[in-house]
């Protein structure tokens, strides 16, 4: 048990709490100015130990930097390149700098709040950032603290309850099939790969990282695997699964049968389908100057990027007669939930034919409570 001792100082008397650590190490803290004060501090450290509670006031000592790089490290053994990245820049650019000759027990929460206000905002030299910089830098600060409380280096993680800006969607942008037709023809010998973009809804690692084996143009309906991903990360593309780990069978319209066998010939079965001048890998066309802005503008289409060409296929599945589950599968979205969200504007046509539906069922049953009334 603590026990409570008194000493006198040069300001009169104090209280001292000796006590024993988990690990039975004995130490103490001193420095109380009445007995009650220490008795206090006894009784919450006895029952911190018996709780499993129980934080080293000395760990506390440690700076936020003894805990970021390992913090860091360990993502990796789970995160693919692309999204380990940006964890590894939030931390670099702006949690270390700010926080990391902090002491884990100076870590107010009300400098951390100001902080994340300070980044969204801007503060002084601090170039304003959005919000979804804002919530990833606060998530990696976070994510380091509660390893502190896990390991019983913190009591509490100062970075929780923060008020954080809200993410504001952008506005998918549509193309539609004479629009799509002109943006191809634009992009020269792109074209085949912009048309798969637009008429599959592939991410652009999906469609780089396509193979000659993947495609199976003779079936009935032809179809093409998606079992790898080309991500591009800085000037490096890393090729692993697709974003949900999940193979994928994407339908191929008939009429891009002619372009990808074209893109097919003379290749053997593991080759790239869409090489770049390498051999290698495509890497992303270069915002503005790349061969894809430079179609845009050719082609007269509204300011789209590859990624768009997504949301297109969505689109034109839908206005086809698509269903949410078949435009989800052909996306490789996690559910059929997450599609809606996305694309929710998509299907108002849908809701306006629950109406129509409605308008009808109860037309007929008034005509038939009618009818009934004028046998009676």
């Amino acid at each position: 048990m603590a026990q409570v001792v008194a000493y006198q100082t040069a300001q009169g008397k104090r209280y001292r709490v000796r006590y024993r650590t988990p690990d039975r190490r004995q130490t103490d803290k001193r420095g109380f100015r009445t007995k009650r004060d220490a008795e206090m501090f006894a009784a919450t450290i006895e029952v911190a130990k018996m709780r499993g509670e129980y934080v080293n006031p000395a760990d506390a000592r440690r700076t936020v930097d003894s805990l970021g790089p390992s913090w860091l490290a360990r993502q990796k053994g789970h995160l693919k390149p692309s999204s380990y990245r940006p964890l590894e820049v939030a931390w670099r650019t702006r949690v270390q700098p700010r926080w990391g000759t902090t002491a884990l027990g100076d870590v107010r929460p009300s400098e951390v709040q100001a902080w994340l206000t300070d980044l969204g905002e801007g503060a002084g030299d601090v170039k304003a950032v959005g919000a979804t910089v804002v919530i990833r830098t606060h998530q990696v600060f976070s994510a380091i603290m509660a390893d502190a409380v896990r390991d019983r280096l913190l009591a509490r993680n100062p970075c929780d309850g923060m008020k954080l800006p809200r993410k504001t969607p952008k506005r998918p942008v549509y193309l539609n099939h004479d629009q799509v037709t002109a943006l191809a023809a634009a992009s020269g010998e792109r074209e085949a790969l912009v048309l798969l973009l637009a008429y599959t809804g592939l991410r652009w690692g999906e469609a780089t990282g396509l193979r000659v084996r993947d495609l199976d143009l003779l079936r009935v309906r032809p179809r093409a695997v998606v079992s790898e991903n080309a991500v591009q990360v800085g000037s490096t593309i890393h090729v692993g699964t697709t974003k949900g780990h999940k193979q994928r069978s994407v339908p191929l319209p008939t009429f891009l049968v002619a372009y990808l066998a074209r893109q097919c010939e003379g290749k053997q079965r593991d080759a790239l389908l869409f090489p770049g001048s390498d051999g290698e890998h495509l890497e992303r066309p270069h915002t503005g100057s790349g061969w894809f802005d430079k179609a845009v503008t050719t082609a007269g289409v509204p300011r789209v990027t590859p990624h768009d060409l997504r949301h297109t296929a969505a689109s034109l599945a839908v206005s086809a007669g698509a269903n949410v589950k078949a435009v989800q599968r052909m996306l490789g979205h996690a559910s059929a939930a997450m599609t809606l969200d996305l694309y929710a504007d998509l299907f108002d046509d849908d809701l306006d034919a629950v109406a129509v539906a409605l308008d009808k069922a109860r037309s007929a049953a008034s005509a038939e409570v009618s009818r009934t009334s004028q046998v009676l």
